[in-house]
C-alpha cells in the first residue's frame, strides 16, 4: 500500500482498521510509551496542497480539544513526504453499525448517547471548533458505552468558517444531517452541529433519519422547508417530552435551536428520569422535565406537530433553494466521508445488518422503526467488520 511499517521511528502499523475524512486508519503501536494507538495517514491519492492544509487543520482542531467524550488527539507529522496523525485508540464501533444491526435504541439508552454527544460538542463549540460532519458513522461507541466523537477532518475554527466556505464554494457535511443554514450556503455554526446532533438522536430513537429520498438533493431540500415527523407519532413508546426536545433541535431557525450545553444538561435530565420510572408506569407530562428557562420553551402538544413547518419565507425562496442545492450537490460538493474514522470500529459477530427498505419520504411508505437500519444512502460505505468486543457491549442494552 506505499506506507511504512514505522511511522516517524515511532509508530509501528499493525493492521488498518477504516476509512475517516482525508485519510486512513491504522491500529498501531506507539514504541516509545508502549501503548496502543490509531495513527491516520495522508491517502497518497489525496496528497495535493490543498488536502495537506485540511489535513495539518484536523490536527490543529483536535489538538484544541481535551475532553472525555471527543477522540484524543497525541501527534502530528510528516514522515517520508506523508502526513500522519496519532490519536486514541477507539476500540469500539460506530452508532451507524450499532444501528445496522440492532435498530432503533430505548430511549433511555438514546438519551444517555445523547447526553455525552452534546457535551462533547459543548466543549468543542467552547473552543471555537465546529465539527460540521456530524452524523452515526463518526460517534463511536466503547464495549461501557462510552461515546467519543471523532473524525474532525472537515471541522473549522468560528473565525474561519465562512471563509473557508467562500473559498471553496463546496458545502461540506452528509446530507441527511446537513442543517438547513448549510444547505442554502451560509457557514457553519455550532447551532448546525446541533442540529445534526438531533438529526442523529432521530434516528437513534425510530431508526432512520428525520428525512427521507431518492436521492441526497431530495433530501437535503427537505431540511430547508419540509417538518419532521415527530418521533413518538413514529415510536409511541419515545415519551412526549423528549419528542418535544428532539424537534426543538431540529428548528429551522438556528436561533431558536439549544445550545449544545443546554442540549446536554436537559437530556441528562431525562436520562435520569426514565433511570427511576419504572417501565410499565405511565408518567403525567407535568412530571417530565421540561429545557431550562434559557433555553427556548417547551413546545404544546399542538406546537410540536407543527414544530419545523416552513415560514413563509422559506416557502418563497424553496424554488431557489431547490435549483441551487440541486446544483452544488450534483456537482459532489457534498463531501463527507463516511467511513469510520476511528479505529476499532469492530461490527457485530452475532447480527448481520438488515437490508434497507426503498426510500421514501412520504409518510405512509415509512419502514418500521423495530426493522429499520440507517435509511440514508450516504452511509451505505460503512465498514461492517467482525469483532468480539461486541458480544460485551451487547449486554448493556437494555432490550436486548
Amino acid at each position: 500500500m506505499g506506507v511504512r511499517v514505522l511511522v516517524a521511528e515511532r509508530y509501528r502499523l499493525n493492521e488498518p482498521v477504516g476509512r475517516g475524512a482525508m485519510g486512513e486508519v491504522w491500529r498501531a503501536t506507539d514504541q516509545t510509551l508502549g501503548r496502543p494507538v490509531a495513527v491516520k495517514l495522508l491517502r497518497a491519492d489525496d496528497g495535493g496542497a490543498e488536502a495537506s492544509e485540511q489535513f495539518g487543520m484536523e490536527a490543529q482542531t483536535a489538538a484544541r480539544l481535551n475532553h472525555p467524550h471527543v477522540v484524543s488527539m497525541y501527534d502530528f507529522g510528516c514522515h517520508d513526504g506523508q502526513f500522519y496523525l496519532v490519536m486514541e485508540l477507539v476500540d469500539g464501533w460506530s452508532l451507524a453499525q450499532e444501528l445496522a444491526a440492532h435498530g432503533p435504541l430505548d430511549p433511555q439508552e438514546a438519551a444517555a448517547i445523547g447526553t455525552q454527544m452534546a457535551a462533547g460538542l459543548s466543549a468543542a463549540h467552547l473552543q471555537g471548533v465546529i465539527h460540521r460532519d456530524i452524523k452515526p458513522g463518526n460517534i463511536m461507541l466503547t464495549a461501557d458505552r462510552i461515546v467519543k466523537i471523532t473524525d474532525f477532518g472537515i471541522a473549522r475554527f468560528t473565525d474561519d468558517a465562512s471563509h473557508t466556505l467562500a473559498a471553496t464554494g463546496k458545502i461540506l457535511g452528509t446530507g441527511a444531517y446537513l442543517a438547513p443554514e448549510r444547505a442554502v450556503g451560509r457557514p457553519a455554526i455550532p447551532a448546525s452541529d446541533v442540529y445534526a446532533l438531533g438529526c442523529v438522536l432521530y434516528e437513534l430513537l425510530t431508526g432512520r433519519p428525520p428525512f427521507l429520498g431518492e436521492n441526497t438533493p431530495a433530501v437535503v431540500l427537505q431540511h430547508v422547508n419540509a417538518a419532521p415527523i415527530p418521533p413518538d407519532q413514529l415510536r409511541p413508546e419515545i415519551p412526549g417530552a423528549l419528542s418535544d426536545h428532539l424537534l426543538l433541535l431540529l428548528a429551522k431557525d438556528p436561533a431558536q435551536r439549544p445550545t449544545a450545553e443546554q442540549a446536554a444538561g436537559w437530556l441528562a435530565t431525562v436520562e435520569g428520569h426514565l433511570d427511576q420510572a419504572p417501565p410499565t408506569d405511565t408518567v403525567s407530562p407535568a412530571a417530565w422535565p421540561v429545557p431550562p428557562a434559557s433555553a427556548h420553551p417547551p413546545l404544546s402538544m399542538r406546537s410540536r406537530r407543527a414544530a419545523g413547518r416552513p415560514s413563509r419565507a422559506v416557502i418563497g425562496i424553496a424554488g431557489a433553494v431547490a435549483f441551487a442545492v440541486a446544483a452544488v450537490i450534483g456537482a459532489a460538493a457534498i463531501a463527507g466521508d463516511d467511513d469510520p474514522s476511528a479505529p476499532g470500529n469492530t461490527a457485530p459477530s452475532t447480527s448481520t445488518p438488515p437490508s434497507e427498505p426503498p426510500l421514501s419520504d412520504a409518510p405512509s411508505a415509512m419502514p418500521s422503526p423495530e426493522l429499520s437500519s440507517s435509511a440514508s444512502d450516504d452511509d451505505e460505505d460503512e465498514e461492517d467488520e467482525p469483532g468480539k468486543q461486541r458480544k460485551k457491549g451487547r449486554g448493556k442494552r437494555g432490550d436486548d
